[in-house]
């Protein structure tokens, strides 16, 4: 009897010491303990699960009579002539001669407004800041505000200028905002920082229209005719070397797809704020000059913005006639366009009609 309850007792202490070991063990051991009274489960392999690869997205194609009407219009006007034209929704390109670097003229003016509002996204300026334009500010050839700066200067901001910049391409207006935002080095800085390649930006009007004549700047040259009546008396060599100097390599030259693409890239937003982009493009819109250029085949319904540019005459020659930027269809599709007539005898009315046939030839193979 004693013996039997000694078993007894050490049975039950095996099941307690048993019970608190149990106690110690993980839930993972616990697990495998469970599973290997388990009764035995058929095994099925992983399935392999396969994410459906999305289609990718079908390139669009120029129109092939695009392709074929640009490079004839080069062909068939002679002289130095490029364009240009891109789909910013659809991403093509239709050029000629669109990687040669051609003589800007005013539509470099669309880098020094880009600096200046670029300065404005970053909190260094507003539009509303005051500033006077003073009798040696003045400039040469087309400059209304000159006619408004009396002994005592012109007082304005900095919106006002813009806007004479780049609705009426006064050359003042737009030399004043060059120093105001600091000269051509931060101007080129701009076009760095926002990686706009194979367009050059040139010393500024007086410097780059002298160089043009064959002259050196004087103050004197900003009044009246002065500067005309200096470039008369410059022997016919002299400016013919000048001249075929500017056109064979211009300091202000831009390839025409250099452009379009700044254009494309402006109107989707990534070279400035929503609003200075806006700004920027609603002012292009408001421009008063070339009316016959790019504009004049722009059909009813349609918006269109952009910035003209008019060198110097020479010998029957022209070194610059240009007009850039942008055509948005009533659907919303927008194009940039950049034709640049670098050097041409040909009459204004002939470059106006090459412009013209461009801007028919997108809005004639526009789809809807």
């Amino acid at each position: 009897m004693g013996r039997s309850v000694q078993r007894i007792g050490k049975v039950a202490f095996g099941v307690v010491v048993g019970l608190a070991i149990a106690g110690c063990v993980s839930d993972s051991q616990s697990n495998r303990v469970a599973r290997s009274f388990a009764p035995p489960v058929a095994y099925a392999p992983p399935r392999e699960v396969v994410q459906p690869i999305p289609a990718p997205r079908r390139a669009v194609l120029a129109p092939a009579a695009l392709t074929t009407l640009v490079p004839s219009l080069t062909r068939d006007f002679g002289g130095k002539v490029g364009i240009a034209v891109m789909s910013i929704d659809d991403g093509w390109t239709v050029e000629s001669n669109g990687d040669v670097k051609l003589p800007q003229q005013s539509v470099s003016k669309l880098w020094v407004a880009m600096t200046v509002l670029d300065l404005r996204d970053q909190g260094k300026l507003t539009l509303d800041d005051p500033y006077t334009v003073r009798k040696d500010d003045l400039t040469l050839f087309h400059q209304p505000i000159a006619a408004l700066v009396k002994d005592d200067g012109y007082k304005t901001t900095v919106g006002e200028l813009l806007q004479r910049a780049l609705t009426q391409s006064d050359n003042t207006a737009n030399d004043c905002l060059l120093r105001l935002a600091g000269g051509p080095t931060v101007v080129r800085a701009f076009l760095a920082k926002k990686g706009i390649a194979d367009i050059r930006f040139g010393p500024g009007e007086r410097l780059l229209q002298s160089f043009t004549a064959g002259l050196e700047w004087k103050p004197q040259y900003s009044t009246g005719r002065a500067f005309e009546a200096a470039r008369a008396k410059i022997p016919a060599s002299t400016r013919m070397d000048a001249f075929e100097r500017y056109v064979a390599d211009p300091p202000d030259g831009a390839a025409p797809r250099a452009i379009v693409t700044a254009l494309a890239r402006l109107k989707k937003g990534e070279l400035l704020s929503a609003s200075s982009t806006q700004y920027l493009m609603s002012t292009m819109e408001s421009s008063h000059t070339g009316k016959e250029r790019l504009r004049g085949a722009v059909p009813e319904g349609w918006l269109f913005g952009h910035k003209t540019g008019t060198g110097q005459d020479f010998s029957g020659r022209t070194a610059g006639y240009n007009d850039v930027g942008f055509l948005i269809a009533p659907n919303g599709k927008a194009y940039a366009i950049a034709v640049m007539i670098g050097d041409s005898p040909k009459t204004i009315p002939q470059r106006q009609q090459l412009m013209q046939a461009v801007v028919l030839g997108v809005v004639t193979n526009h789809h809807w």
